[in-house]
């Protein structure tokens, strides 16, 4: 059981660390809405962390780095420094519990494989956290901007594919922290079982066999 959570753990901290960078890179977390006004139009207007993208009705798209941090809004600077955290974090958790793994022999101590493995689970559970709360916080903004009424129509923007990858990101990283977890305390207690030496038994006469002395 241990080890099945172990590589279930492996595998999931995997996947979402690779889902917590495609999230990173794309730059579909703000999408123009389509809206009264905006029905018909002739360009797509996508933001993301690192760059904003236009996209024409013909499906030519041009895309621009963003000239300066300083000058982004405070949930796109903020999600660009805690998901680029997380992806390190799941990196280090990966690495981790590679190194104290079973099929491993970079750790031979069964209970530091058992240390390790629950420290590459916390990191993995950091690193959802880490993408969790930007991703959330910007949905949360997108929600209230579009139904402000005083936030014109041109400048409302919709949840974009890569928040919904984030999301999936987080939910893996946190299973895979949990099952890592699970493995790493099923280890510890089977390292630190307890032996208890067998008591020794009299002869029939009632004196302990001489070999208990030997």
């Amino acid at each position: 059981m241990s080890g099945c959570l172990e590589i279930l753990g492996m595998g999931l901290n995997i996947g979402g660390t690779l889902l917590v960078m495609v999230a990173c890179g794309l730059p579909t977390w703000k999408v123009s809405a389509h809206i009264e006004g905006n029905i018909v139009v002739a360009q797509t207007f996508w933001d993301g962390l690192w760059m904003s993208c236009v996209v024409q009705s013909t499906g030519q798209m041009q895309c621009k780095l963003h000239d300066s941090v300083l000058a982004l809004s405070r949930d796109l600077q903020t999600a660009r420094a805690l998901t680029v955290i997380s992806a390190v974090l799941g990196a280090l958790g990966a690495a981790l519990t590679v190194s104290g793994a079973r099929c491993t022999n970079c750790v031979r101590t069964p209970s530091t494989k058992a240390r390790a493995v629950m420290s590459g689970g916390a990191l993995c559970v950091a690193a959802g956290l880490f993408v969790l709360v930007p991703v959330c916080w910007m949905a949360n903004n997108i929600i209230s901007d579009f139904y402000n009424p005083q936030v014109p129509h041109a400048n409302k923007r919709e949840i974009g594919s890569a928040l919904y990858i984030g999301w999936a990101a987080a939910a893996l990283m946190l299973l895979a922290g949990a099952a890592l977890c699970c493995s790493g305390l099923q280890d510890g207690k089977a390292a630190y079982t307890v032996k208890y030496p067998i008591s020794k038994s009299p002869v029939h006469n009632g004196d302990y066999d001489k070999r208990n002395y030997v």
